[in-house]
């Protein structure tokens, strides 16, 4: 935790900012002005490709960090994949208080390691999981950091993303994605009561399917 002294410091230059799903919050390649807690909602990020091909790589969720510490030009394009809240800082700001507080140095870095730790796993799943777990697996990654406060044994939550977002995202056919969905949801796996909201029952049920 940071101290009182040094939260309010952050508080002071910090700028609450809403966007709709579909706006763009980074460019990949542009300028590093600024970065970005997520408070809520969820974004995408991608890589465009030289051809305009474009993958998508990556979800944040709160109160994750957007924006490369350090960096000089953004790696990747952030878009608002729901409506979303951020919570602003400025580049030279935030840096200052990073090489000033070993706290913040040491928050900073769990959720480097974290997502360090994300990206091995999800290579496992693109690498050697069938496509029905590679499905139930983002799914899990959704619930998992959906789940409200105290609740471990199912999750409720809006789908981030549509279905040619999720067949990118796992290396599949949206027909793929379609099917699985629609085997989880006849299985009682998960419940779909409208077009994106899902409801996890048995986050253990979710959890044995996804390898």
């Amino acid at each position: 935790m940071l101290s009182p002294a040094e939260l309010v410091g952050l508080a002071s230059h910090a700028r609450h900012t809403r966007h709709l799903a579909g706006e763009a919050l980074a460019i990949e390649s542009s300028e590093i002005t600024g970065y970005a807690n997520v408070t809520d909602g969820v974004v995408k990020l991608s890589r465009v490709l030289r051809d305009g091909r474009q993958q998508l790589v990556g979800l944040q969720f709160a109160p994750d960090l957007m924006g490369r510490l350090f960096g000089t030009e953004s790696p990747l394009t952030a878009e608002a994949a729901s409506d979303v809240q951020l919570c602003r800082m400025p580049r030279v700001v935030l840096e200052a208080l990073v090489d000033s507080s070993t706290r913040l140095k040491q928050r900073l870095l769990d959720q480097s390691l974290q997502d360090l730790d994300e990206a091995r796993e999800w290579m496992v799943t693109l690498g050697r999981k069938s496509a029905a777990e590679r499905v139930a697996s983002l799914l899990l990654l959704i619930a998992s950091r959906s789940v409200a406060a105290g609740c471990t044994n199912s999750a409720t939550f809006d789908l981030p993303i549509g279905r040619a977002d999720m067949a990118d995202f796992l290396g599949v056919t949206i027909e793929t994605v379609s099917r699985q969905i629609s085997k989880l949801r006849h299985e009682g796996v998960i419940v779909i009561s409208s077009h994106r909201h899902v409801v996890v029952p048995d986050l253990a049920a979710l959890r044995s399917r996804a390898g």
